[in-house]
């Protein structure tokens, strides 16, 4: 799993980058034909792993309700995000992960719920989560090099 936490880490730390290169208006630009933003994919993925992780584990998560419903899964930009909000999801970006990896170590993840996700793969243990979210993440660092290039 530590291949798994390096990799999780790189892809966070590219996410980063967004948040310290771009400005709010940039960061908030939803461009013709796209229904999100560059921190609209930055807190789903942040979310998303939350949920994939700590959720379907039966263990607390460290982002609020408001948060959840704002970036999970189907969600579009309603709102821009404000400046604190951006700071906030800047803490999370490298807090959650930090969470998740001493946790995983201290063996905090005992039980699962399995999760059938959409592309097809069935969710069976927090190894397959922690897995999963690097592929999920991998999609949104994608998708935020192309909004990149259009903002």
């Amino acid at each position: 799993m530590e291949s798994i936490f390096e990799v999780s880490k790189i892809q966070r730390n590219l996410a980063g980058q967004f948040l310290e290169h771009f400005t709010l208006d940039q960061l908030n630009t939803v461009p013709e034909g796209y229904r999100n933003n560059l921190i609209w994919n930055i807190a789903h993925m942040i979310v998303t792993q939350q949920l994939l992780v700590y959720k379907f584990s039966g263990l607390p998560m460290m982002v609020s309700d408001e948060l959840i419903e704002r970036y999970k899964k189907g969600t579009e930009v309603t709102a821009p995000a404000t400046e604190a909000e951006v700071t906030e999801i800047k803490s999370l970006l490298t807090s959650t992960l930090a969470q998740t990896e001493k946790d995983f170590a201290n063996g905090l993840f005992v039980n699962y719920a399995e999760y059938p996700t959409s592309t097809g793969f069935v969710i069976k243990n927090v190894s397959d989560a922690l897995s999963f979210n690097v592929f999920h993440e991998g999609m949104h660092i994608g998708i935020m090099m192309r909004l990149k290039k259009l903002v």
